[in-house]
């Protein structure tokens, strides 16, 4: 099944909510970075908040990206996404390895001690930036208590990845539910309540939860209307010509010190892992553009 991703509003719109199914986006972040089952359930967190959080943003160039910089083995997280819900990212040491703790993967031990950036780049002059210090390292709760502080909206997220035995993964999704500032007692007690009961995210997808079937777990009680549904991937836009462009600008003295090596060189993207090689001739093509600049 295709990874997607709802929206809904439920409570006569008092509350707005997103779920999401993202098994084949995580296992595709996987293999491009060929990640620890640890570093995998991280890394596939964060890109599936960071899909229902990039569906938030209004414009098609609209850029959200959602950076941890930790003192963990892991040593940090990128996670960048459109309003379209294209995500991709990477974690700065995918080999993390770290003992389970209560029988699950370690993820609050492999982030430790941190801080959580949310930037949104709107097209304004300046982007948005909301920051908070890391509350457990889980990523769901540290992102709930950003979304209460940075954008004062209280909200629930739930994230979860599971893997199978041979590490790849099994299943992967989440939700966010946000309450509106003219939401009723009854309406928030229900809502506390359902969250309450729900003991795993992880558990849910494992029993073959769709968006929706998680939604009415997280709503229950409650009218629910589905305004959207997209799908979501994980995808990256980086090639050959932006690379270049990458190379341009690091100026002519560090093109030129390459050049007299006298090897190729390979430069490999973040997001992806995908290497790109340039010859001493390609090299030198691109010296003569940086000497135009």
């Amino acid at each position: 099944m295709k990874d997607y991703l709802v929206r809904a509003t439920a409570a006569g719109s008092q509350i707005r909510a997103f779920a999401v199914t993202s098994t084949e986006m995580v296992e595709t972040a996987r293999q491009h970075h060929n990640t620890s089952p640890v570093a995998t359930a991280a890394l596939g967190r964060l890109l599936t908040a960071g899909a229902m959080m990039g569906s938030m943003m209004k414009n098609d160039t609209d850029i959200l990206t959602i950076q941890i910089k930790c003192d963990g083995p892991i040593q940090g997280l990128t996670v960048t996404a459109d309003s379209k819900a294209n995500v991709k990212g990477y974690v700065e040491n995918p080999d993390v390895m770290l003992p389970p703790k209560n029988g699950k993967l370690d993820v609050g031990g492999a982030l430790g001690l941190g801080i959580l950036n949310v930037i949104k780049d709107m097209g304004l002059k300046e982007p948005y930036v909301g920051q908070t210090i890391l509350q457990t390292g889980e990523i769901g709760d540290d992102l709930t208590y950003y979304f209460a502080n940075s954008e004062q909206v209280p909200s629930s997220v739930g994230l979860g990845v599971l893997m199978e035995k041979d590490n790849t993964v099994k299943c992967a999704g989440g939700f966010i539910v946000q309450v509106m500032p003219f939401v009723e007692e009854k309406v928030l007690e229900q809502l506390e309540e359902n969250i309450s009961n729900i003991h795993s995210v992880t558990a849910l997808l494992e029993q073959g939860h769709t968006p929706e079937s998680l939604l009415q777990e997280v709503l229950k009680g409650m009218d629910i209307e589905i305004t959207d549904t997209l799908p979501t991937q994980f995808y990256c836009d980086c090639s050959k010509t932006k690379i270049e462009k990458a190379i341009i600008s690091i100026g002519e003295k560090e093109i030129k010190e390459m050049i007299d090596e006298g090897k190729d060189i390979e430069v490999k993207c973040h997001f992806c892992n995908t290497a790109y090689s340039f010859s001493v001739d390609e090299l030198s093509a691109l010296l003569k553009q940086a000497k135009k600049k």
